[in-house]
């Protein structure tokens, strides 16, 4: 039998990698883990216990996917981040300062049961959850 334990890693692709860069590392605060050539296009970011792969569409892995995502027909509809908990509207000014649109706080069902957050999206139009942990 399997047991799912969590989840390790997702992967993005993008036409746009130094935003996407500045989207998760400077706003959301996830660090370049590891970086491979330009050639295969695969930029490592941790955030917590998993990765977020960034992979340029022009690299051998990018090209591997097809076409660009766009804001509509994702692949994927969203993703949830859990991050440390934080006064709502401190998360909320701190996106805003950085230009990133965002609604209100919310209470969702998660993988630890209900908990407070809210959506927003990266330079690819990806949607990320952002889970404040309990």
């Amino acid at each position: 039998m399997i047991d799912v334990t969590g989840i390790d890693h997702i992967v993005l692709r993008t036409p746009q990698l130094a935003h996407m860069l500045n989207f998760y590392v400077n706003i959301l605060g996830c660090a370049v883990e590891r970086e491979t050539s330009a050639e295969t296009g695969l930029t490592q970011l941790r955030a917590g216990s998993a990765l977020i792969d960034l992979v340029t569409l022009d690299s051998r892995l990018g090209k591997m996917g097809g076409p660009a995502p766009k804001a509509l027909g994702n692949n994927v509809d969203h993703f949830c981040l859990s991050v440390k908990s934080v006064p709502e509207q401190s998360l909320i000014n701190h996106l805003e300062k950085h230009g990133v649109q965002t609604q209100d706080f919310v209470d969702r069902y998660g993988a630890q049961g209900f908990g407070r957050s809210i959506y927003i999206t990266d330079p690819d139009q990806n949607t990320v959850e952002l889970r404040l942990e309990k």
